[in-house]
């Protein structure tokens, strides 16, 4: 049996990666500093007490593991530059020690708009913000770790949503969690395209390389396309559709309040740090994901309508809808492929 290290399991992407593997015969280790509370979280994983920027925690974790999913980032943003390095250097010293496969779920914040509108793996890294630099910081580490030993396989996605994200733009700006939606906000710019991620969709894309892990190169790169909203209305319309069919009233649009985040920047970390990604709303990005359809001949794909109400129940936002037919399980349907 398969054994791998899920730092971050309690959280959005890591603990999607680590259910997909549970469910596919993987024995899950998952680091937590709660035990008692992660294990009623879930009872799949093999729980481990530490903290993942405790190194003697890691490499003790990872013990006989052959993969490392480095899901872990400090909550709301905060002191991540003070937090972020030291994290992967311990998952990179345990990988190292191992002979491990490191996974890393990539973002878009290395990009500056040189490498826009559409960007590959290839394109150049000139980012504009201070997370965006510590993101490159952090591959340029991990390309030197695939050198030494390890393996990396690093996946890169737009923004982040689905039933458990609650540090995304979908569940801080666009709703509200655990309240009827009456409006939807979008932080965007008209006409401007946007590119989503559906959690169980970029897990699924994680598992199915890590299937592969052994034909792909020591420092492993892929783009996922997800979902684009190509004009900056999709997602919004279809939270609109989503709710209206579930409830009745369609929920009308509004602004969202950029104003408000600039005045409490100098004195809320979280909104200075969403301030900061501002340009990613007023300026088409789009991660070409070519390389990832001639390795696995399709991307894994929810329809957009399906994940938008996977996501909003799992917020609080719509009640869960059972189905008789299966057992009073939820009728929302697995990821397809295109």
């Amino acid at each position: 049996m398969d054994k791998v290290l899920v730092l971050g399991a309690t959280g959005g992407i890591g603990g999607e990666v680590a259910r997909q593997l549970a469910a596919g015969g993987w024995q899950v280790i998952a680091l937590t500093r709660d035990v008692e509370k992660a294990r009623r979280q879930s009872g799949d994983f093999i729980w481990v007490q530490g903290d993942a920027i405790n190194r003697a925690d890691v490499l003790a974790a990872a013990s006989g593991c052959s993969v490392i999913v480095h899901g872990v980032n400090p909550p709301g943003y905060r002191r991540w530059a003070e937090l972020v390095l030291p994290m992967i250097d311990n998952s990179i010293a345990a990988a190292i020690a191992e002979g491990a496969t490191i996974v890393l779920p990539g973002t878009v914040y290395n990009y500056g708009p040189d490498a826009f509108p559409l960007v590959d793996e290839d394109a150049p890294q000139h980012p504009q913000t201070r997370k965006g630099a510590i993101r490159v910081e952090m591959e340029r580490r991990l390309l030197d770790a695939s050198q030494h030993g390890a393996r990396v396989l690093i996946v890169r996605a737009g923004d982040f949503f689905g039933a458990r994200a609650a540090n995304s733009w979908f569940s801080q700006g666009l709703v509200k969690p655990g309240k009827p939606v009456g409006t939807v906000s979008y932080p965007g710019a008209p006409g401007v395209a946007h590119q989503w991620a559906y959690l169980p969709d970029v897990a699924r894309t994680m598992v199915q390389l890590l299937e592969r892990r052994e034909g792909l190169p020591p420092f492993a790169r892929f783009h996922l396309a997800g979902h684009v909203d190509a004009d900056g209305t999709q997602m919004v319309e279809a939270i609109r559709r989503v709710v209206a069919r579930r409830t009745g009233p369609q929920p009308r649009v509004g602004n969202f309040p950029w104003w408000l985040l600039k005045m409490a920047a100098p004195f809320v970390v979280t909104f200075r740090e969403l301030q900061e990604m501002r340009y990613l709303w007023q300026t088409p990005l789009l991660l070409n994901n070519h390389r990832l359809l001639q390795t696995l001949g399709n991307e894994p794909h929810t329809p957009l309508d399906e994940a938008v109400e996977a996501t909003l129940v799992g917020m609080g936002n719509l009640p869960l809808l059972h189905d008789p037919a299966q057992n009073g399980t939820n009728r929302i349907k697995a990821p397809t492929t295109r």
